[in-house]
């Protein structure tokens, strides 16, 4: 009697250690990300194409033209359809969306673990086993993390999917008996991958492979009819958007993946952004001290493990050696656990090679979180008291506290050290950048970012030319240089593009038929489109010349109406290099009328488009594309 008592109460306690712990991070976690509220410009992006689904303008960053300017496509719809059902203003939308996915993703992810690790809490029953917070503390320590949790970027639906998809897979491989509608559910959310970012389908397509090489369960309709129906489940979201979005914009994956070069190498800026991450935090520490931990847990519980496995030899030794044996073997936690490692190392190279990100650890935090799954929480068993003088009983209490020990000095470490500027390395501490120059400690609302430089006179500029003009920043902040339309008929309006490198702040703050523009392409394909610079900040490696824009919005290209600095001769080269006809069939294919044939003939072009380049250099244009430069070089 008294062991069964003993057995319950270190049940219990266990249970409500598990219980507190995830309350514990996640109170931990939502303090430390709502100290650090913010929404970043690029996450007012997602608002602006939020306002044109909401106008009725479909998915389009500038109504009229159609350019996918969001790289997560599910972000865009997950906050659309809470504004639809909310009406509540966008940016706190924004806000408490990322919010809370940050915050289940967490919960979900230590919920996971704690199957994997066999709940209910060990195999002494009559010893208590705490799972305690190992790397989700890792994780939520990190100020990256925090930081993005609220900015109103996609991370937090990345890290969702990615702990949700965890959960699923966990619960697959441990079903005692086969369940179709849990089956169904690991690939349905697996396929949706490619709508959450474009990279992610590497995980996306390793789960999904490990279930159709898996034992399918026996149904009354077969094993490849059932294969089939699991096709249709887990491509018919993914496949019928992709189809969608050939024809309606004109590319095989988002505009961003175009401006930022997704498939080219710079090996080097990605080593360096990998190391800015891990070196100032020495992230590398809680890394061997997981890693020395898991390593002793498992060989504690080797015993119990070797018994299960002797047991399932046993039963089916002769299917072993079979090829059927080696499907059945990939039902296991094991493999789970392999292949979310593999994952997570595979999204590493890619980050490496396309060199990384401009804002400080964003896009690493995928990474770190996925290699942290399988070690979210910890089983750490209470030794008796003959037991404290034992090493492997005493080493995870103590590797546990050295974990605690390493969050509180990341917590409160500052990183990047550039404050208002960009360091050297292109890389910057995006939440404290936008906080000095707007001087708001908090900028969410799209007002707040109206004390960035330069934004209030945008709006002055706009309301003080009602007949339209280009907008072109000057060296001042106080001004903008206005290219004038053409003449028009009294009471006629040209209308307002503005050009400017932050599309976020600059279109929240403009109404719709504002149309706005930027360098680096990702509201506009011409600019997308041109060459990367090689010697580029990361990120900002793209710069297309304002003459180009004077030419392709129609505004007046001669002194006194130009601005100053711009060269007349440029400015007509520009025209020439315009009227290309590779460039204008590009054009095209966001501008021209969405009709039945253009979407077709977007379906087919979609990946030439999506190879096709420009040189920004008006005169070099001419020569690739063979045209009469109206100025051509003396002889």
């Amino acid at each position: 009697m008294n062991r069964e008592a003993a057995t319950r109460r270190s049940a219990m306690f266990s249970r409500a250690v598990f219980v507190g712990g995830v309350i514990a991070t996640l109170a931990t976690f939502f303090a430390g990300a709502w100290s650090r509220r913010w929404i970043a410009d690029d996450g007012l992006i997602v608002l602006r194409t939020v306002r044109n689904l909401m106008a009725g303008n479909g998915p389009v960053f500038n109504a009229g033209e159609r350019v996918e300017t969001n790289t997560s496509a599910a972000w865009t719809y997950v906050v659309y359809a809470v504004e639809w059902v909310t009406r509540a203003r966008l940016e706190y939308v924004s806000l408490a969306v990322a919010l809370t996915l940050s915050l289940l993703a967490v919960g979900f992810a230590m919920v996971g673990t704690a199957r994997l690790w066999g709940a209910p809490w060990g195999v002494d029953s009559t010893r208590a086993v705490l799972m305690l917070p190992a790397g989700a503390l890792v994780y939520i320590a990190l100020p990256p993390a925090r930081d993005y949790a609220s900015s109103g970027l996609e991370n937090c639906l990345v890290i969702f999917w990615l702990a949700v998809l965890w959960w699923l897979l966990i619960r697959w491989s441990q079903a005692q008996r086969d369940r179709l509608g849990l089956l169904a559910a690991v690939v349905f959310w697996a396929g949706l991958s490619w709508l959450v970012r474009p990279e992610m389908v590497m995980i996306g397509g390793l789960t999904l492979a490990l279930v159709w090489l898996a034992p399918m369960p026996a149904t009354r309709v077969g094993p490849v009819v059932l294969r089939a129906l699991l096709v249709a489940v887990g491509g018919l979201v993914p496949l019928g958007y992709q189809i969608w979005r050939m024809g309606y914009y004109g590319l095989p994956y988002p505009n961003t993946a175009v401006a930022k070069e997704a498939g080219g190498a710079k090996w080097n800026q990605g080593f360096t952004y990998l190391w800015d991450l891990a070196g100032p935090y020495y992230l590398w520490v809680p890394l061997i001290l997981l890693v020395a931990g898991t390593i002793v847990l498992l060989r504690l519980r080797r015993p119990a493990g070797r018994a299960a496995e002797q047991t399932g030899s046993d039963a089916g030794g002769s299917l072993l050696r079979r090829v059927d044996g080696l499907r059945r073997g990939l039902r296991r936690p094991s493999v789970v656990v392999g292949l979310m490692l593999t994952g997570s190392l595979l999204l590493l190279v890619f980050e490496l090679r396309v060199g990384g990100d401009f804002m400080h650890g964003r896009m690493l935090l995928p990474q770190v979180f996925c290699l942290l799954l399988p070690v979210s929480v910890l089983p750490v068993g209470l030794p008796r008291p003959s037991q404290w003088r034992q090493w492997a009983t005493v080493l995870p209490i103590v590797g546990w506290l050295g974990l605690v020990g390493w969050a509180l000095f990341t917590a409160n470490t500052t990183a990047n050290q550039a404050g208002a500027s960009i360091s050297t390395t292109g890389i910057v501490d995006e939440r404290i950048y936008y906080v000095l120059n707007s001087g708001h400690d908090h900028p969410i609302l799209a007002e707040d970012y109206l004390d960035f430089p330069r934004m209030r006179a945008m709006v002055q500029d706009i309301g003080a030319t009602p007949e339209g003009g280009l907008l072109i920043n000057s060296p001042s902040f106080r001004m903008w240089y206005v290219a004038p339309p053409p003449a028009q008929a009294p009471g006629e309006s040209y209308g307002h593009t503005v050009y400017f490198l932050n599309l976020g702040m600059t279109s929240m703050n403009v109404p719709l038929d504002v149309r706005v523009i930027d360098q680096e392409g990702l509201a506009y394909p011409l600019a997308a489109h041109t060459d990367r610079l090689t010697d580029g900040r990361i990120g900002h490696d793209k710069n297309l010349y304002a003459d180009w824009v004077v030419v392709d919005t129609g505004m007046v290209d001669r002194h006194p109406w130009l601005p100053w600095y711009m060269d007349e001769k440029f400015v007509a080269q520009a025209r020439v290099a315009l009227s290309c006809p590779d460039t204008q069939a590009l054009l095209a294919s966001s501008r021209a009328p969405l009709t039945f044939d253009r979407f077709r003939h977007n379906l087919i072009q979609a990946f030439g488009f999506a190879k096709y380049r420009i040189d920004r250099v008006p005169k070099y244009e001419i020569q690739r594309c063979h045209l009469q430069d109206p100025y051509p070089p003396l002889r």
